[in-house]
């Protein structure tokens, strides 16, 4: 039983391990791939389906000390490798705004808790798109931080130059606290109005109607802004693929009979690429850096909707699903860069939209302080309207 009285037994799929919190603390949901000392973390593989750490993940450890309480492990996609969060050994995660549609991944059970109440403020991982596309189809907000920023140590990896720790919660003010906790000295940089930054516009044309215009209307909110062709990350995924094979090799030769069937699909494929297409995916990945470096030079943020889409239906093969849920945030994986979904209003079916904040690597305060500042204008423009 949580502490406002409400059981995430009403929900299940959302945590693995539930736990009673310490009166007063701030609840916090964290992903079962953090290693919680003492407490059961899964990584979500029925490999891990017992294992009991000795130490704390260095993130966790920073949270806690700054007085957040954990509330439950949250479930995810297994092995974090997938965007949906469904689970063939620990179940599908729910949906609280909408039952019939998907929560997202991998960090789903972290803004599943979010949207449910369940929690105040979540610990997720982004290795593509891991912390924001949950954000986004349960309606809450999330931030992947630069690359390295918040420490990974004791977090399961996934494709380690990919893998990022970030910050969730219902706002981005709740975000921003808690990576005040998370990166000793951090802040949001002071930011007067939303006009004071250049803005490029992305990708907002590749948006389904309604997603499109919500993105739309909140990016008219910075004055300064222009439409920009921004490429995609063609050619660099063996990068990745091989970076996830050597994870997992020791792993799957012991235990392949354990991996469930949509990421041993993907761990076989990851297998197969060769050096020499894993070796042209990281010359790719260093040209798409220099290039985009190039073409945000002259602004100081890039927004793009974070997803195309809102939230799939339940039942949507996670295999067809993943490019296009991916398209518009594994880039900023691709170059480590700072980025933030937030919701922006209601789209197709009533769903949230998402809208998503990106800047230079290293830029992590400036994003915050653009989603504070773009939160606070889209409040003050709902409250206007009739």
């Amino acid at each position: 039983m949580l502490s406002d009285g409400t059981s995430s037994s009403e929900l299940p799929g959302v945590f693995i391990t539930e736990l009673e919190p310490t009166v007063g603390g701030v609840r916090l949901a964290v992903k079962d791939l953090f290693d919680t000392a003492g407490v059961r973390t899964t990584y979500g593989s029925a490999i891990f389906a017992e294992h009991v750490p000795s130490t704390t993940a260095a993130a966790v450890a920073r949270l806690q000390a700054a007085g957040y309480t954990s509330v439950g492990k949250a479930n995810l996609h297994e092995f974090a490798w997938g965007i949906t969060s469904e689970n063939q050994h620990f179940g599908t995660v729910p949906n609280p705004v909408a039952a019939d549609r998907l929560a997202g991944g991998s960090s789903g059970g972290c803004a599943a808790a979010l949207a449910a109440g369940l929690a105040e403020a979540a610990l997720g991982s982004d290795s593509g798109g891991s912390i924001r596309i949950p954000a986004a189809c349960c309606g809450v907000t999330g931030f992947k931080p630069t690359f390295g920023l918040v420490p990974l140590a004791g977090c399961f990896p996934l494709a380690p130059s990919f893998d990022h720790a970030g910050p969730m919660a219902r706002d981005v003010a709740g975000c921003e606290t808690i990576m005040r906790a998370l990166v000793p000295g951090f802040a949001a940089a002071p930011l007067g109005q939303l006009d004071d930054l250049e803005v490029a516009i992305a990708w907002t044309d590749a948006a389904d109607p309604l997603v499109r215009d919500r993105v739309q209307r909140a990016a008219a909110l910075f004055s300064r802004s222009r439409t920009v062709e921004l490429p995609f990350p063609d050619g660099t995924g063996p990068a990745f693929s091989r970076e996830a094979a050597e994870v997992h090799a020791e792993l799957w030769r012991e235990h392949h009979d354990l991996y469930g069937m949509n990421v041993a699909h993907k761990l076989q494929r990851a297998m197969h690429f060769s050096d020499a297409e894993a070796s042209a995916a990281l010359g790719a990945r260093q040209r798409y850096r220099e290039r985009l470096a190039e073409l945000m030079s002259n602004v100081d943020l890039v927004v793009t909707p974070t997803l195309a889409t809102i939230a799939p239906s339940v039942g949507t093969n996670e295999l067809a699903l993943r490019e296009q849920m991916l398209k518009f945030t594994y880039p900023w994986n691709v170059i480590g860069a700072p980025a933030l979904a937030m919701p922006c209003g209601l789209a197709e079916c009533g769903m949230p939209a998402s809208i998503q904040l990106v800047g230079h690597p290293g830029d992590d305060q400036l994003v915050l302080a653009a989603g504070l500042t773009l939160e606070r204008a889209l409040a003050a423009s709902r409250s206007q309207e009739p």
